[in-house]
C-alpha cells in the first residue's frame, strides 16, 4: 500500500454530512468517489448535487469523481460503484463511507408502518451499506488494509421507560431499528475482518448536525446543533486510523474527538474550527453510548 493514494467511496455525498465527509477526506489527499441520486442541481427537493460537491473538492485542490447511483434499487449492482471508483483513480477502493439513508418516517408509529416503507429502509440503510462494503473487501485485501465507516444515529439506542419521555421523533422504530442493525453489523464485521487489517466502525452525531434534511425534523435547530466539521473530522480519523486498534467502535463524534484529543479542522483542512476543539467542547454535550448505559 506504500505510495498508493487512498481511494474512498462516500455515499449520500451530494449534501449534508456526506458532502462534508467527502470534502474533509479529499482535503487530506484521499481521492473521493461521491455517490448519490442527485447528479445535478435541481435533481432533488433539497439543495445539493454531486456536480457541486465535486466542483467544491476540485476548488479546494482535491480529487473527486461523481457516480450517480440509486442505492435503494434492489436490482442495481452496487459492486459497479466500487469498480467505477477504482477505474477512475487507478487503484482499488480502500475506504467506504456508508452515509446514504432512506426516508425516516418518524410520523409512522409501530402499528401504522407500511411494508413499502419498511422494505425501502432496510434496503438502503442496511443491505445497500452491507453490499457496498462487502464489494470493496477484495480490493482492500489486495491493498493490505481498508476502512469501512457506517454512519449511524443516536436513534439506534433504545427508548427507555416507563415513564417514556416525549420525543418529537416518536419511537423512531423503523429508522432507529435499521441503525441498531447497522451498529451490530459493524461489530460483527470488525471481528470477521480483523485479520485482513480492515477496520469497521460506526459513527453518529452526538446530537444532530443541522443539515437541510435534519432541519425538517421537529426539535432540530441550528442553535442547538453541531457544525458539520465535527463529524467530518471524526469520520476522517476513523477512515485513516490503525485498523488493528481503531476498529469495532460504535462512536459519537464529539466523544471520539475528545477521547483522542483530535483537532477539528475546516472542511478544506486549512484552518481550525473555533469553539469546537477538544478542549472547548462542553462535557455536558457528550452522550453515554447506549451499549454502556
Amino acid at each position: 500500500m506504500t505510495g498508493q493514494r487512498h481511494i474512498a467511496v462516500v455515499t449520500g455525498a451530494s449534501r449534508g454530512i456526506g458532502r462534508a465527509i467527502a470534502r474533509r477526506l479529499a482535503a487530506e489527499g484521499i481521492a473521493v468517489a461521491a455517490v448519490s441520486r442527485s447528479l445535478r442541481p435541481g435533481d432533488a427537493s433539497l439543495a445539493g448535487s454531486l456536480e457541486e460537491t465535486v466542483a467544491q473538492i476540485t476548488a479546494d485542490g482535491g480529487h473527486a469523481t461523481a457516480i450517480p447511483f440509486d442505492l435503494g434499487d434492489p436490482a442495481a449492482s452496487r459492486s459497479e460503484i466500487i469498480d467505477r471508483a477504482g477505474e477512475a483513480f487507478g487503484a482499488p477502493v480502500d475506504i467506504v463511507v456508508n452515509n446514504a439513508a432512506a426516508s425516516r418516517h418518524f410520523d409512522l408509529i409501530f402499528p401504522d408502518m407500511t411494508g413499502e416503507a419498511f422494505r425501502a429502509a432496510v434496503e438502503t440503510n442496511v443491505w445497500a451499506a452491507w453490499n457496498l462494503a462487502a464489494a470493496a473487501v477484495p480490493g482492500m485485501r489486495e491493498r493490505g488494509a481498508g476502512w469501512i465507516l457506517n454512519i449511524s444515529s443516536s436513534q439506534a439506542g433504545p427508548r427507555t421507560g416507563p415513564p417514556f419521555r416525549h420525543n418529537p421523533t416518536n419511537g423512531a422504530t423503523l429508522y432507529g431499528g435499521t441503525k441498531a442493525f447497522i451498529d451490530r453489523i459493524t461489530t460483527g464485521a470488525a471481528m470477521e475482518l480483523y485479520d485482513d487489517n480492515i477496520a469497521v466502525n460506526a459513527l453518529a452525531p452526538e446530537y444532530q448536525v443541522a443539515t437541510d434534511n435534519a432541519l425538517t425534523v421537529a426539535g432540530v435547530r441550528r442553535d442547538n446543533s453541531e457544525p458539520e466539521e465535527t463529524i467530518a473530522e471524526a469520520a476522517l480519523m476513523l477512515c485513516t486510523g490503525n485498523p488493528k486498534i481503531l476498529t469495532g467502535r460504535i462512536g459519537y463524534n464529539l466523544s471520539l474527538l475528545v477521547e483522542h484529543d483530535r483537532p477539528v479542522r475546516t472542511l478544506d483542512g486549512r484552518d481550525l474550527v473555533p469553539g469546537w476543539q477538544p478542549g472547548e467542547i462542553g462535557r455536558d454535550r457528550l452522550r453515554t453510548p447506549y451499549l454502556r448505559s
